[in-house]
């Protein structure tokens, strides 16, 4: 009589947190205020604020905006500000900086929020591989809401981990 596979992972206390999971659907919108500036470089006050008049910003709804400049523009703080007041109705987030700031944001505020009481005493590995852009701060943001409450951290898939801490 052949002896029954258990698949013991599947029946341990292990918890597998992928970030992906958290991740934020909605569209991610990169805003160049270069396209606004007279010739690229220089904000006049009276153009700008008619071209932030006459702008559709419900074209933004729903999305994840990040404000920045791709030219060497000095830009007056204020310039971002008044983009915020008129994206605000509409994006569900607003940064000042670029994409890859924007999902850093977005994951802080996610993990900033994350219930661990679920992690209390448990080994949990942070899967590794991601199909989507999830920020290298995020693990870390993840580390240091998890490190208090979990009884050890590894990193990557159950069958070939990491191990990055152990609770005594």
């Amino acid at each position: 009589m052949a002896e029954e596979i258990v698949n013991r992972v599947a029946n341990s206390k292990l918890v597998t947190i992928d970030l992906e999971d958290f991740y934020p659907s909605g569209q991610r919108v990169k805003f160049d205020i270069s396209d606004w500036l007279f010739e690229g470089l220089l904000l006049r006050e009276k153009d700008f604020r008619d071209q932030v008049k006459n702008h559709d910003w419900s074209q933004y709804k729903d999305a994840y905006v990040a404000l920045g400049c791709s030219t060497d523009a000095i830009i007056p703080s204020w310039a971002y500000l008044l983009l915020s007041t008129q994206l605000n109705p509409f994006a569900k987030k607003v940064i000042v900086g670029d994409l890859e700031l924007l999902e850093t944001v977005l994951f802080s505020e996610i993990i900033g929020n994350l219930e661990v009481d679920s992690f209390q005493g448990k080994p949990v590995i942070i899967k590794g591989c991601a199909n989507k852009p999830i920020p290298q701060s995020a693990y870390s943001f993840l580390i240091e809401r998890i490190q208090p409450v979990a009884k050890s951290i590894m990193f990557g898939e159950a069958c070939s981990t990491v191990p990055l801490f152990k609770n005594k």
